[in-house]
């Protein structure tokens, strides 16, 4: 792996891969970290694999270009279609947003019945099914896709009549299913989580897929020479609209991004 002075470099296709960087600063606060948000051609969700495929490997050869020396794939639709591409062609450790929420949901499920929540492309891809159950074929796992939690994070629309009814119409059926363990399997959702905790009761444990990943990019750096000791540094690019996505995601992070470039790519 290079060495420590090097970035760790993050993906998404727009915001919401900030809740995974807002979880990385918490585990490793001193590494320095380069953000791309390929605003231009949000959402991914609704492209084809190949599309996907083609917009994954561009974004990782920008970062890599800038000096990372590990990659993290933010977006879930790039993580159910590229990820194995990326790794197969970089040679810096990549690590994606399914497995580590997938692996997290099947440690926590007791009843073996678990629930994931993401975009339409995410949940049609079966990303999550199939990691499951190459954990445990056992686990039977109900799968709802919830596409309007993206904008209502986005608009800071996070609690209220609105959010709630929302949550609720889309949670209503995961609720019959009996389940103990549900995947937030979109980088927005966590925005939600408490809507999201109150409507599916006590009885049944959240998984961030945006905490998941941390995690393991936390184990795979910890303790090794390529963490770094001090000097953290934030940059953010995005491929439009600079000016709205530092707006937004001051949401996401909770505080002010001074500066976002604009980057052509």
């Amino acid at each position: 792996m290079p060495n420590s002075s090097k970035a760790i470099g993050i993906f998404d296709s727009g915001l919401g891969g900030l809740t995974v960087l807002s979880q990385v600063t918490k585990r490793l606060p001193n590494e320095t970290i380069i953000y791309l948000g390929d605003t231009a051609r949000v959402p991914y969700g609704t492209k084809s694999a190949d599309t996907v495929v083609r917009y994954a490997r561009s974004c990782a050869s920008l970062l890599l270009s800038r000096g990372i020396k590990l990659l993290i794939v933010a977006c879930n639709t790039a993580s159910a279609y590229a990820l194995e591409t990326l790794r197969s062609e970089l040679d810096i450790p990549v690590v994606g947003v399914i497995q580590p929420g997938a692996t997290a949901v099947a440690a926590r499920t007791k009843t073996r019945r678990v629930g994931v929540i993401g975009t339409a492309g995410t949940v049609a891809s079966g990303a999550y099914v199939r990691e499951i159950h190459a954990i445990d074929a056992e686990i039977q796992v109900y799968s709802k896709a919830c596409p309007l939690f993206v904008p209502l994070a986005e608009e800071g629309w996070t609690d209220g009549d609105v959010p709630r009814t929302v949550a609720t119409e889309y949670l209503k059926e995961l609720t019959t299913y009996d389940i103990d363990a549900l995947v937030l399997g979109c980088t927005h959702y966590p925005l939600l989580k408490r809507v999201i905790a109150d409507i599916m009761g006590d009885g049944v444990a959240l998984v961030d897929s945006a905490e998941t990943t941390a995690d393991t990019v936390s184990r795979l750096l910890a303790g090794s020479p390529n963490v770094k000791a001090n000097g953290a540094h934030y940059h953010f690019m995005v491929s439009d609209a600079p000016e709205s996505f530092a707006r937004v995601g001051k949401r996401f992070l909770g505080h002010d991004i001074d500066h976002v470039e604009w980057v052509d790519f």
